[in-house]
C-alpha cells in the first residue's frame, strides 16, 4: 500500500472532530490535546493525548489510532504473527533495532514537550519489542514516514482503509 499522504501538521480538534472521535471509539475523547493525522476520507484518524488524563492519571500513549478500519486490519496483522516477527529483527539487526531505538527517543521527546512522565515508557513495546502495532502505526502517521521504522512498515503491509469512504456518518467534512 502506498502510505497514506500527511495531513497538515497537528490541528486543533473541531466539534465534528470530537464527533468523529466518538462515533469511532464509541466514546468520547479524554485528554484530546490536537488530530495528528487526517485519513485521506477527511477524517482524524489519528489524535494527540495528554500525558495525563483530566483526572491526573498518566497516559503515557500520545498517539492513539481512532479509526476502526485501520484499526481492525492492524489486529489481522497483529493476530498473524507481526508482532513476532519484528521483535526478532529487533534481536538479530543492530540497524533495525538503533533505528527504532531513535524513534522511542522521538515518542518520548514529543510527549516530553508537552508534559514530563518520568519513568514511563513510550509506547507500543519500544524500544526493545513490539508489543502494539496500532501505536506504532499512530506514531508514524504523526510523525511522518522515516521516524518510525516498524510503524512505517506495518503502515506499507496494511490495505487502503480509506477506500470505502469515511468510517463515520452525519460528519461532514467541511466542518473540520
Amino acid at each position: 500500500m502506498e502510505t497514506p499522504p500527511p495531513s497538515t501538521p497537528r490541528t486543533e480538534p473541531t466539534d465534528a472532530d470530537v464527533e468523529a472521535f466518538k462515533q469511532q471509539l464509541g466514546r468520547p475523547p479524554r485528554g484530546l490535546r490536537a488530530i495528528a493525522h487526517r485519513c485521506p476520507c477527511g477524517q482524524p484518524d489519528v489524535v494527540e493525548t495528554a500525558p495525563r488524563l483530566p483526572d491526573g492519571t498518566p497516559f503515557p500513549t500520545t498517539y492513539y489510532l481512532t479509526c476502526p478500519r485501520a484499526a481492525s486490519a492492524i489486529g489481522t496483522l497483529e493476530a498473524n504473527g507481526v508482532m513476532k516477527e519484528m521483535t526478532e529483527r529487533l534481536q538479530s539487526d543492530p540497524e533495525l533495532a538503533a533505528a527504532y531505538r531513535a524513534a522511542h527517543e522521538d515518542y518520548l521527546a514529543r510527549r516530553d514537550a508537552i508534559e514530563v512522565l518520568a519513568g514511563f515508557p513510550s509506547a507500543g513495546g519500544m524500544p526493545d519489542r513490539v508489543k502494539c502495532l496500532h501505536v506504532l502505526v499512530a506514531h508514524s502517521l504523526a510523525a511522518g514516514p522515516g521516524v518510525n521504522p516498524l510503524g512505517d512498515e506495518a503502515v506499507e503491509m496494511l490495505p487502503e482503509w480509506w477506500l470505502k469512504g469515511t468510517c463515520v456518518t452525519g460528519v461532514p467534512e467541511d466542518e473540520q
